[in-house]
């Protein structure tokens, strides 16, 4: 049946990804960037790609098509660039945007600064921050949507152009630099929408029926005048709009019911988009009063996660949804765009038959938003549907996926509390007894350069190229060489560089029970750099030490404290794909036990530093702030079980990669490590306003002192100036010196100045210091 010949098989996908289904994309931009092939290159990678993800839907059957989710870099800066809001430091002068300015804004370039990138959300994507103010002025500077739009025509496929909608835009940027952090950025609200009408004016012209509008902002907590916005904005569209079907599209949370209310009410629009994997409460609302003759794209195929949907409980959900808005209303749909999954699960080579069955990436995904709307429609497919019904079932009695000896252990951590039995300050003085640290201690966050050498040896030892005794003596000679530089820079509390690691995360997944792997499930973070997470599939434990051969094998060839380095259970759950099947809490704590067997056998082979990063702390923290609570309560006491068991002696150190810690301070205090250590070079103060604001922290504390994601070498004093500004609120016996995060990406011939650097103007600050006192 061609696409959209029946009115009642309406299916729809919010996004897709666009790296391609071998990373082609990524590939693309790189040799761009390195100056190796031509921009036509890189638009020919990119048109075959569109070409094919728009074939693909249609040849399933999909009704509504969407165009203009593919970006070079992000879709936010691509509204930037749309909308000609372009920082004055690019030197851009009107006319269409093109590469240069392009990528200048998300890369920067010899001479300028890349605009601030931050998450999208609570997923592991990223976006470019629009810089806004009063000075700016938009206009219609990039005519990529309508071009798509066309592009797609032109191949016989009529699509849905999606652009992110006005408010989430203003809201989603930050005042530019100059302009006053309170400046109301909601203001140039009129600015834009004129942009936006040209937009959709052009659209309609080129043939457009239907135009989406991205505005997840709707599910965070909005204040009435923040809601009030969205009204005034499609009030305001309204007659540009006229003529067109419009939807409207929410994603990653539920609404609150003033949310939902004023969505349900704008004007000009046609049909609203919920996620209904993630937004369970926002089935109460739509039962509660739907608008009638609206549509609903009803969010059931969840964008977020690999697992095989449920379908015959999603029919049921539909069922009854077309019993609210009626059956030529609903639409089928995905729960957010398919940006945030794998692209297709047929690149899988490696998984077994089993966990394959359990699966399903995006590609997979729309056929089942296609066999969904079908079966809604009475034209069900009864083989797909049983083999789906056999696959769940497989799962959900696989002695794979269930370890009842883990039910029991993590189901026995519920009630208590999991302190260490003394405080952090006697702790500290029991810890530097031992290990007789001078004030201001010198150390590094874990990983060094990983050079082209390492990478070799690890992928011929993945590939038997090279014997097990081979890559052991490869690693320990790469160790030797790290500890004694660190040795010859006088650093005070070594690593041992990590040289066996891949990821921090697939490291531990890969020696954990529970955890599967694939070849090519890449996920974008940003721009041309893309994520594997493992698949957390069932019960996870962990059958043997894991790290504590090379961290013993280090402290061997040094008399100086050597680190043992682990990845933290919160990290490892929000950085992976989680099983559905169970709460994430539960998961998290099941890791949590299988850190803590590493900690003690660590501390048992001699090992009296152990960091426990939790990276990704924060980003787990849920869009609503009614929710926050239950998260970080959990999060917290999940580092905390790792670690209970340890002796006062023992140093707990912990690692956060950037984020606003001020709001969750009181959480990271409670983590009760001994010695935190944070990324914060890009936004010192910001941090040490927390401290400022007379927040007590008795425990170890290194602010990082210079940024390893830039080549610069920051000068001694530069460094020393740090310091000194972390003093005026910090007590100089609970201050740490550290660069802001691992060295993994970074030259030798930049890390080692950088850290001779770092200890001179540690040494500098002792005398000063001593001077003082």
């Amino acid at each position: 049946m061609a696409p959209g010949s029946s009115s009642s098989m309406a299916s729809h996908i919010v996004g897709y990804p666009r790296m391609g289904p071998k990373r082609e994309l990524k590939f693309a931009l790189e040799s761009f960037w390195d100056g190796k092939s031509s921009a036509e290159d890189l638009k020919k990678v990119s048109a075959d790609l569109r070409a094919s993800i728009w074939k693909q839907m249609s040849d399933v059957g999909i009704k509504y098509i969407p165009s203009n989710t593919f970006a070079y870099y992000d879709q936010v800066l691509d509204t930037t660039a749309m909308l000609g809001a372009v920082p004055p430091r690019y030197g851009w002068s009107g006319g269409e945007i093109g590469f240069d300015v392009y990528f200048s804004m998300a890369r920067g370039n010899a001479s300028v600064p890349a605009m601030e990138m931050t998450k999208w959300f609570d997923t592991n994507y990223h976006y470019i921050v629009p810089e806004l103010g009063p000075e700016v002025n938009f206009s219609y500077s990039s005519h990529k949507a309508v071009e798509e739009y066309k592009e797609a025509k032109a191949l016989g496929v009529d699509t849905v152009p999606i652009l992110v909608g006005p408010v989430s835009y203003l809201l989603l940027s930050k005042p530019a630099k100059g302009v006053e952090k309170s400046f109301p950025l909601l203001s140039l609200l009129p600015k834009i929408l004129a942009v936006y009408k040209e937009v959709i004016s052009e659209l309609k012209a080129a043939g457009a029926s239907w135009i989406q509008f991205d505005e997840p902002v709707l599910v965070k907590d909005l204040e009435s005048h923040q809601l009030q916005a969205f009204t005034e904005a499609y009030a305001e569209l309204e007659s540009t709009l006229s003529g067109l079907n419009v939807v409207v599209e929410t994603y990653f949370a539920d609404l609150t019911p003033e949310a939902y209310k004023t969505l349900v009410s704008l004007k000009g629009v046609t049909g609203f988009g919920f996620d209904l994997v993630r937004g369970t409460n926002t089935l109460d609302l739509i039962k509660a009063g739907f608008p009638s003759g609206k549509h609903l794209f009803a969010g059931v195929v969840d964008g977020r996660n690999i697992w095989a949907n449920d379908l015959a409980a999603s029919l049921a959900l539909l069922q009854g949804l077309e019993s609210i808005v009626g059956k030529d209303k609903l639409v089928v749909s995905t729960s957010c765009s398919l940006l945030h999954t794998a692209v297709d699960l047929v690149n899988e080579t490696k998984l077994d038959d089993e966990i394959k069955s359990w699966l399903a990436f995006a590609a997979q995904k729309v056929v089942e938003v296609n066999a969904l709307a079908k079966a809604l429609s009475g034209q069900k497919d009864e083989a797909f549907f049983s083999a789906n019904a056999a696959a769940l079932a497989s799962r959900k009695s696989s002695p794979r996926v269930n370890n009842e000896n883990v039910q029991k252990l993590a189901a026995g951590l519920k009630g208590s509390d999991h302190r260490r039995a003394t405080n952090v300050s006697s702790r500290l003085d029991a810890q530097q007894k031992k290990l007789n640290l001078p004030v201001l201690p010198t150390t590094t966050i874990g990983s060094f350069p990983q050079t082209v050498e390492l990478r070799r040896v690890r992928r011929e030892f993945k590939a038997n190229k090279i014997s097990e005794e081979e890559y052991v003596k490869a690693i320990k000679e790469e160790i030797s060489k790290v500890v004694k530089l660190q040795e010859e820079l006088d650093i005070d509390v070594l690593v041992h560089g990590e040289p066996e690691r891949n990821d921090m995360v697939e490291y531990f997944g890969e020696q954990l029970s529970g955890f599967a792997f694939t070849v090519n499930g890449w996920v974008q973070s940003y721009g041309s750099r893309c994520v594997k997470p493992p698949i957390i599939y069932g019960d996870v434990s962990r059958p043997k030490p894991m790290t504590v051969f090379w961290s013993s094998t280090a402290q061997s060839m040094t008399s100086r404290p050597m680190k043992g380095m682990l990845t933290g259970p919160v990290t490892i759950l929000n950085w992976s794909f989680v099983r559905n099947d169970q709460p994430r809490h539960e998961t998290c704590y099941q890791i949590a036990l299988a850190i803590k067997d590493e900690v003690e056998d660590l501390e048992k082979a001699g090992i009296n530093v152990i960091q426990i990063d939790e990276a990704a702390l924060r980003e787990g923290l849920p869009l609503r702030k009614s929710e926050h609570g239950f998260y970080l309560k959990w999060a917290v006491h999940s580092f905390r079980i790792t670690n209970v068991g340890v002796q006062d002696t023992t140093q707990i150190h912990t690692h956060m990669c950037y984020s606003n810690f001020n709001d969750i301070i009181h959480s990271i205090i409670d983590m009760d490590a001994d010695v935190i250590t944070i990324e914060n070079s890009r936004s010192d103060e910001k941090l040490l306003s927390v401290f400022r604001e007379g927040v007590k922290y008795g425990a170890g504390i290194g602010p990082g002192v210079y940024d390893i994601h830039s080549p610069r070498i920051p000068p001694t004093e530069e460094i020393a100036d740090r310091i000194r500004k972390m003093l005026a609120v910090l007590e100089s016996n609970v201050l740490w010196v550290n660069p802001d995060c691992g060295l993994k990406t970074r030259k030798y011939g930049e890390v080692n100045p950088a850290l001779s650097n770092m200890v001179a103007a540690a040494k500098q600050l002792r005398q000063e210091l001593a001077s003082a006192k």
